[in-house]
């Protein structure tokens, strides 16, 4: 496996790669590596000739006061899971290769109307910051199909509507949430919790199934639903940002005549902020 930090270095490998007509599949993320993300590479490797992985802390999708410098990170751990799972080649760059003249003032790439809801609405500019790196790797990587896990379903389709707008050549591939045996979707920022909140954690998945199979049941009443989700959660020790049932092409708030949904949820457990979200479709 390559490990590259550099711009020039990861540029050249990929320019001798495709000298070569071989296909690139690509998986960023920010280290910390699990289970949820080697499940991406061996799907990637199922995809491409050659599999490429980012592990980079991206600070520009970070609020003031939110976790960056105390976000886990496990470079010599990463790089042999990596290994393990024989990618090809790992670019670990630092915040001044990717952001030469200071990550406070650069040029952004946002995507307006998705990025405002949900999380966005919680995290002002964490879309914004996710939307620029995105794009920033995908014209380095210059990969033909990049991967991306459902956990993150905002985040996702705003990746979908960018590649569109902009006309990038990459093909997006979703691949479902791993969890843990409780059903805790699993997340580098799990680490942040104790054994004891990891059990609770779980609630938080359980909640989004019952609203499903309510909704699956017959029952209509999203407002209501929503409600007695947030106040389990709350009764469990909780703080929910939201819990929203949506229609799941565009996240439009669900409607009476919607088939296909997703319902999603964010919540802090103590420090520890989770996200998750079930999708489902009703007749």
């Amino acid at each position: 496996m390559l490990i590259i930090e550099s711009i020039s270095d990861l540029r050249q490998a990929v320019r001798e790669w495709r000298s070569k007509d071989l296909s690139v599949a690509f998986v960023p993320t920010m280290g910390n590596l699990h289970a949820g993300h080697v499940h991406l590479v061996r799907e990637a490797k199922q995809l491409a000739d050659k599999v490429v992985v980012s592990v980079f802390v991206n600070p520009t999708q970070f609020s003031p006061g939110e976790d960056f410098d105390a976000y886990p990170r496990t470079p010599a751990e990463d790089a042999e899971k990596l290994r393990s799972a024989a990618v090809d080649l790992l670019f670990m760059p630092s915040v001044v290769e990717l952001y030469p003249t200071g990550s406070g003032v650069t040029t952004f790439v946002e995507v307006p109307g998705l990025s405002d809801e949900l999380c966005g609405r919680f995290r002002p500019g964490h879309f914004r910051g996710v939307a620029t790196i995105v794009s920033k790797l995908f014209n380095l990587v210059q990969p033909d199909i990049a991967l991306f896990g459902e956990k993150d379903y905002q985040q996702l389709l705003i990746i979908r509507r960018m590649v569109a707008d902009l006309d990038f050549p990459v093909r997006i591939r979703a691949v479902p949430t791993v969890r843990e045996p409780s059903g805790l979707a699993m997340s580098s920022r799990n680490a942040y919790l104790t054994s004891e909140q990891k059990e609770q954690a779980a609630i938080l998945y359980r909640c989004l199934c019952l609203a499903a199979e309510a909704i699956c049941r017959g029952d209509s009443d999203f407002d209501r639903i929503e409600r007695q989700q947030i106040e389990t959660l709350q009764a469990a020790g909780f703080r929910p940002d939201y819990f929203s049932i949506r229609r799941e092409s565009d996240l439009v708030p669900a409607g009476q005549d919607d088939s296909h949904l997703v319902i999603l949820a964010a919540a802090w457990l103590g420090k520890t902020r989770l996200i998750d979200n079930v999708r489902l479709t009703r007749s």
